[in-house]
């Protein structure tokens, strides 16, 4: 087949057959297409878009396109959690080992974070002694064992899209929906979960600023999922503030802990909540998410989602006294308050801004090699909504270089927006797709 006739063919807006991107994905991860090849059709797919088959047809094409994950030998109904990402979302750690405490098996693949701060994996690595690379029997035995793992990327997983995404990332062709999908879809599928829940951020600090845009991928990879014969849920989550207080990956481990202890911030609270409720139906372990959100209420009060974050932080070799002293996790060297310069409400926070600030003191990356500074960041001390005077301290940030977090702290103090009346109270949870 000639792969140029694909590309013509999705130039002019026609829709592509099995075969065709089969081809196609073939020759991507074998490496007979050459780059500029694929850069052109992804930049077809970019204009002309594709249809919701089509869509399918590639997902299943790229997980095919190397290794799977077999998690049939762990008892019940497996549940992956995925974020589309957002600011201090740290979801992950708080939510996976609540979910588990409610006996739904959590096999959790997670990646490194490029952007604004790390991935789970790096958030997990501030976690003196933790292992983040199992092999795939120690994983599944893991979770046969506790009911839980988060580990790397194993094997072979999805190469097509390892090589489609760094071209989109370079082609000015990451936003567009059926590439979106199709790439956090396949790696979902090969990871050999029964169910998926989708955490589709929408807001300021997330890759859908719109409402309507996240709910049609939210539908699309529902869809997806269950043309593939998985249980599948979305939520769709407000990212228009930074979520919770803590925006770096120690700080963010820290938060963590202290909301499977009962005291975190309000919002973030209410997100792990609801995720664990979806993913406790998903599982099986609830008949709906409401009263699964019920059952992850009394589990946190009863300190059963520390207890099982504890046990998961044994199993991997990491230091188990953080959840008693979070002081044994990295600290910052330098700390510079930022204040406020009038008094008011907080009627919004840029997320976006404040990850931009978060990356740049050290937290996050620019490049997919660089080296992050797990003890940097952001800890915001005022929310939207909150009252505030002048001169009180807004966030803190912290980092290594006292005279760059003082270059930093106007471009913090700026995503802050004051005004004399409180702003109305939005939802976390904008939407549901069931």
């Amino acid at each position: 087949m000639d792969i140029l006739d694909c590309i013509t063919k999705k130039r002019d807006g026609g829709a592509l057959s099995r075969r065709e991107i089969d081809e196609m994905i073939r020759g991507i991860t074998e490496g007979e297409v050459p780059d500029y090849q694929t850069a052109a059709f992804l930049m077809a797919v970019y204009f002309r878009g594709m249809t919701d088959q089509e869509t399918f047809l590639l997902t299943d094409a790229m997980r095919r396109s190397g290794d799977t994950m077999d998690l049939s030998d762990i008892p019940g109904l497996k549940v992956d959690k995925h974020s589309t990402g957002g600011v201090g979302d740290k979801a992950t750690l708080a939510a996976g080992p609540l979910a588990a405490a409610l006996g739904v098996p959590v096999a959790k693949m997670s990646g490194r974070g490029l952007g604004f701060s790390g991935g789970t994996i790096d958030k997990l690595e501030a976690i003196p002694g933790f292992r983040t690379r199992l092999g795939e029997e120690e994983f599944r035995e893991q979770v046969r064992r506790i009911g839980i793992a988060v580990t790397g990327q194993t094997g072979n997983l999805t190469p097509a899209d390892k090589k489609i995404y760094a071209l989109r990332d370079v082609t000015g062709t990451v936003e567009n929906r059926s590439l979106i999908a199709s790439s956090i879809m396949s790696k979902k599928l090969a990871s050999g979960s029964d169910a998926v829940l989708l955490d589709v951020k929408c807001g300021s600090g997330a890759f859908m600023k719109d409402l309507g845009e996240a709910r049609e991928l939210a539908r699309l990879m529902v869809a997806i999922g269950r043309s593939a014969g998985r249980k599948m849920a979305a939520l769709i989550t407000d990212m228009d503030q930074p979520l919770g207080l803590a925006v770096g990956n120690a700080l963010e481990v820290r938060e963590a802990i202290d909301t499977l202890r009962g005291s975190g911030p309000a919002d973030f609270t209410e997100l792990v909540l609801e995720l664990t409720g979806a993913m406790a139906f998903l599982g099986g372990r609830a008949p709906d998410a409401e009263t699964g959100r019920k059952m992850a209420g009394q589990a946190l009060a009863e300190g059963q989602g520390l207890k099982k974050l504890q046990e998961m932080i044994l199993a991997q070799g990491g230091d188990v006294r953080v959840t008693e002293d979070p002081s044994l996790l990295p600290e910052a060297a330098c700390a510079l308050p930022v204040r406020a310069e009038e008094e008011g409400f907080v009627n919004r926070i840029d997320a976006m801004a404040v990850g931009e600030v978060s990356r740049d003191t050290g937290a996050g990356r620019r490049m997919k090699d660089e080296e992050i500074d797990l003890s940097a960041g952001v800890l915001l001390r005022r929310k939207r909504g909150d009252r505030v005077r002048k001169g009180q301290e807004l966030a803190v940030l912290f980092g290594s270089d006292a005279s760059r977090l003082a270059e930093l702290a106007p471009s913090l103090r700026r995503a802050f927006s004051i005004t004399e009346t409180a702003p109305a109270p939005v939802p976390m949870v904008l939407d549901r797709v069931w």
